[in-house]
């Protein structure tokens, strides 16, 4: 009897030892997303990106791909920001419009449109085609189709996209456009196979990022990016960096096709 009471002493004498340790830190978590087969690809069509889950930074989600950790989203509430009269002077969404080389019938889909501040001043330039303002936040659609009317502007077309798909059909867009946007998806990779499945062979993206190489741009640092961190990435996804146009005081003006 008194052999079996020393051995459970023992034994929750280890178990207590055990759970009020100190745990270690997590080790970073691999996260592989899945790429989904259809009738006419075969099973394994490129190799599935890789996350990584680690501690982030507080403008971060803790969730990197490709070495760059992705920001917060912006949220609805920040409207006022992108509205901004400062916008003109400090990006010249003007001038990067005008360099779109946009065609009257063209179909673009502005994706984290926003409050439209982009897709309003593009439906002009393609009076009979379309603007596909995508967003994954109903207030933001429900503020450009309020603009829309107050507006009278017909070819803007408010389209509720998802966190890893656009949700757009097969070679169905002409350009593409990202506005500072890119750098806070959540499922970068998945975005990016699902536009290059939407734009048509000939198909564009315009991505305007702010400049991480330039210490002078005053943005937070995970809301910048580099050319060589977005040709890496967009490069894996099948595209290819045609030009980098240089013009926008704070911006990147980076235009990418299909390889």
């Amino acid at each position: 009897m008194l052999l079996v009471t020393l051995l459970l002493i023992a034994v929750g004498t280890a178990y207590l030892m055990t759970h009020h340790q100190k745990e270690p830190p997590p080790e970073p978590v691999i996260v592989v997303a899945p790429i989904a087969p259809t009738a006419d690809t075969p099973e394994v069509v490129v190799k599935a990106p890789e996350y990584v889950l680690a501690n982030g930074s507080p403008d971060g989600i803790g969730k990197f791909y490709m070495g760059r950790e992705i920001a917060h989203v912006m949220g609805h509430p920040a409207i006022g920001w992108l509205e901004r009269d400062e916008r003109e002077r400090e990006e010249a969404p003007s001038k990067a419009i005008a360099a779109f080389d946009l065609r009257p019938t063209d179909v673009i889909a502005d994706i984290g449109a926003g409050s439209g501040y982009y897709s309003f001043r593009m439906a002009e330039k393609v009076p009979e085609g379309k603007v596909v303002a995508v967003d994954i936040q109903q207030e933001m659609l429900d503020f450009l189709n309020a603009k829309s009317k107050e507006l009278g502007v017909s070819n803007v077309q408010a389209h509720l996209g998802e966190i890893d798909d656009i949700a757009l059909a097969e070679n169905t867009l002409d350009a593409a456009l990202m506005v500072d946007a890119y750098h806070e998806f959540s499922h970068p990779a998945e975005m990016l196979a699902s536009l290059h499945k939407a734009l048509k062979p000939d198909g564009r993206i315009i991505l305007l990022e702010f400049r991480a190489e330039d210490p002078r741009v005053p943005i937070k640092p995970l809301h910048k990016m580099t050319e060589e961190q977005a040709v890496k990435e967009y490069g894996a996804a099948g595209f290819i960096l045609q030009s980098n146009k240089r013009q926008l005081p704070w911006q990147h003006f980076m235009v990418f096709v299909k390889k």
